[in-house]
């Protein structure tokens, strides 16, 4: 029973996302919200959430080969994994049936070289990213946050993934990306906007349901 729902919920999500023609991007530092808000928008709308974060886990667990072990490396080390393997996990990804209408995307792009390719793959697919939402934090509220947070490495490790050495690399390999992001949205046609993320999340998701609306009254989104 619990399958058969499992699999009508999937096909009413994959209606739902047929009359919402919108791939929404979120993009900004760790600690800025972007899981959180990822989700109240994706409630919102009835549409799914892709995960790079969930793809790298995934992959980790399940994947016997090289990009399972790269994974794991990664999760191991507190570290991103790198274009390459990345860009493997999403063409993986964009090929489900939840992924062929509309989405929210969270955790990738997260450089530029990331950018151009989703750019180029989903073009292939017929459609493009409308919407990018940057969640904007200052650096010092991000790593306050993540070291609040506090994860482990792995579930039943004593070794933090958000220590404040792990935190602070992460954060800066994120900054030498942002401006070139921001700078390539800004010219590709897509809706960019500003969100200040350093509010409760009421708030932040309140400006991002008025930038939704806005992006559907300024591009025909549905």
């Amino acid at each position: 029973m619990r399958e058969k729902y499992k699999k009508v919920q999937i096909v009413f999500m994959q209606w739902v996302a047929s009359l919402i023609v919108m791939h929404i991007v979120f993009f900004g530092p760790e600690g800025s919200g972007k899981g959180t808000q990822a989700k109240l928008l994706a409630d919102e709308l009835h549409i799914p959430i892709l995960t790079s974060g969930d793809l790298v886990r995934d992959a980790a667990s399940n994947d016997k080969g090289i990009i399972g072990a790269v994974c794991k490396q990664a999760l191991e080390e507190g570290k991103y994994v790198a274009n390459s393997e990345m860009e493997v996990l999403w063409k993986w990804r964009l090929k489900e049936d939840d992924a062929k209408g509309a989405w929210i995307m969270d955790g990738y792009p997260r450089n530029v070289d990331q950018v151009k390719f989703l750019d180029d793959k989903i073009d292939k697919y017929g459609y493009k990213v409308e919407l990018v939402i940057f969640l904007d934090l200052p650096e010092d509220v991000s790593y306050d946050r993540l070291i609040k947070r506090g994860r482990p490495m792995y579930p039943g490790s004593t070794e933090l993934h958000d220590s404040p050495e792990r935190i602070k690399s992460r954060l800066a390999i994120y900054k030498e990306g942002e401006k070139e992001v921001l700078d390539y949205y800004t010219k590709s046609g897509a809706t960019l906007v500003h969100i200040d993320a350093n509010k409760n999340i009421d708030e932040v998701h309140a400006d991002i349901m008025k930038a939704v609306e806005e992006c559907k009254k300024n591009t025909g989104c549905k």
